[in-house]
């Protein structure tokens, strides 16, 4: 372990163990530096490495704080990293969702109250087949992200927002190519409201798996194809979990 990465250790451990806490400020250089056994330059070091994934706040004349480690802030960093992903890992990312989402979506049938089956609704009635590709895939996306809002668990927010970044560009350019995409996604969406709105967990499950497996087997149908910016080579079918399974 470089001596770096033994300061990013040290303050991580003050961090979890409570000694320092979210928005409270980092002693003194050469004090933390005494405190923690390494030089300065190393303290230095470890401090901008923990800045840039967010658990620290530097302040130019003020000093160093933790920051509010709120996971839409430490996931953030999750998302940096993950927009490097190669174009052809993008069946990867949509796996992931489909797993995690439709037992998010479950809980929101269970959770759900009118205020959050109108604001779904809103999102919605904002879309229509006439909407161009790109505006379409935002809503797409903001719908998504309203319908696990409803389970009130920022984590769960987060975390299937970072990854679905990489499934932005195949959504658009699915919306560009297949001339029925829009109106089959506003269909899709308006099921998986119905059947929140009814509180049927187990069909909102089963809507949003064939939502999501709607674009990984239209991927691989497609083949190796171009999109703006790279390709998504096409990789081997994958069972999808029975609706039970979720």
């Amino acid at each position: 372990m470089s001596v770096t990465d033994e300061a990013i250790e040290k303050i991580k451990a003050m961090i979890v163990s409570g000694d320092l806490r979210p928005g409270e400020r980092l002693p003194v250089e050469d004090k933390l530096a005494a405190k923690l056994g390494i030089s300065r330059s190393s303290l230095r070091e470890a401090v901008r490495a923990l800045a840039l994934v967010h658990i620290l706040d530097v302040r130019q004349g003020d000093g160093t704080y933790v920051t509010s480690l709120q996971p839409e802030l430490l996931l953030d960093a999750v998302s940096f990293v993950i927009d490097f992903h190669r174009d052809d890992s993008v069946l990867q990312f949509l796996e992931v969702r489909r797993i995690v989402e439709p037992a998010a979506t479950a809980s929101a049938a269970m959770l759900a109250k009118a205020e959050d089956i109108e604001r779904l609704d809103n999102v919605l009635s904002k879309v229509s087949t006439d909407s161009n590709a790109q505006h379409f895939i935002e809503l797409d996306r903001e719908f998504h992200r309203e319908v696990v809002a409803i389970c009130h668990n920022p984590v769960l927010v987060s975390l299937l927002d970072s990854i679905s970044g990489p499934t932005h560009r195949a959504r658009v350019w699915r919306g560009v190519t297949d001339s029925n995409a829009l109106e089959r996604t506003l269909g899709e969406h308006r099921g998986i409201l119905d059947a929140i709105a009814r509180h049927q967990p187990d069909v909102a499950a089963a809507r949003a798996i064939a939502h999501i497996a709607g674009l990984e087997d239209w991927i691989r149908l497609a083949g190796d194809h171009d999109l703006p910016g790279g390709k998504i080579a096409a990789q081997p079918h994958r069972r999808m979990p029975s609706p039970e399974a979720v």
